[in-house]
């Protein structure tokens, strides 16, 4: 996340929708990987959701809006996570990063709990992550790693944390006994809502997913998101989901193959 130029949209402050709706859902086998099935959210991927930080956030903390989704800094995935921040975090010049200092004395992370259980996120500092830079910062406001990733010629998922470049996207994996006794995962690709954050969701002061005011998008979210989700998935299984993707957006219904072939 790194702020853009502030952009009008031209609409009143929207309230959220609610959460309990109708979805459609697809289901496919991912090409690459006979044992492997992906499941997602149609309705979430065809929307026209977009990132509108500095254009509309209201942030997560109530008067915090500045902040969007960093208030509380992030939690890293696992180890791998963190040593990749890490290193990102070393190529950072104190005219691109306004808590360099900080970030160099103390350390960018610092010990936490997650589900009743030990874990690592970015420090925060002076009530958000030790990343963001601050509305007036002459470097540029926004995420300190959003805005190296651009200057490098990477991808902001690269430079940072996982949680961060994954969101809103939520990512879920199960494996599944099928009634023939054999197991496949299956990976289900939907909305991170307000229920995602857990019982502490619906303290948030605001959540774009849910609000109309983010759903401005110029193109439809599977595609806008097609590094991320070639991310989560892999290239052959994106390539399939955009297929059926366009197919429902241009109207068409999945019909059985035994039927197709009956035609």
């Amino acid at each position: 996340m790194s702020r853009p130029q502030t952009i009008d949209l031209g609409m009143p402050s929207l309230g959220e929708v609610s959460g309990d709706v109708a979805r459609e859902w697809v289901e496919f086998p991912d090409p690459a990987d006979p044992d492997h099935i992906v499941r997602v959210d149609l309705t979430w991927l065809l929307s026209n959701w977009t990132c509108i930080y500095g254009r509309g956030c209201q942030g997560v903390v109530e008067g915090r809006a500045d902040d969007g989704c960093c208030s509380h800094g992030a939690f890293y995935c696992d180890d791998d996570d963190e040593k990749r921040i890490e290193k990102y975090a070393k190529q950072l010049k104190k005219k691109e990063w306004q808590f360099a200092e900080v970030g160099r004395a103390k350390g960018i992370s610092e010990n936490d709990e997650l589900d009743g259980e030990p874990a690592r996120r970015t420090r925060r500092v002076k009530g958000a992550c030790v990343f963001l830079n601050r509305p007036g910062f002459s470097g540029g406001e926004g995420c300190a790693l959003h805005g190296l990733a651009l200057r490098i010629g990477l991808h902001p998922l690269q430079t940072k944390p996982d949680v961060c470049w994954q969101l809103p996207v939520r990512r879920s994996s199960e494996e599944i006994e099928r009634p023939d006794e054999t197991t496949v995962l299956v990976t289900t690709i939907g909305e991170f809502d307000r229920r995602g954050w857990g019982p502490g969701g619906e303290d948030l002061h605001w959540w774009c997913t849910s609000s109309p005011a983010a759903h401005v998008g110029e193109e439809p979210l599977y595609l806008s998101y097609g590094p991320e989700l070639t991310e989560l998935l892999g290239q052959e299984a994106y390539d399939e989901l955009v297929r059926l993707c366009a197919l429902r957006a241009a109207g068409a219904a999945l019909t059985h193959p035994a039927t197709e072939a009956a035609r």
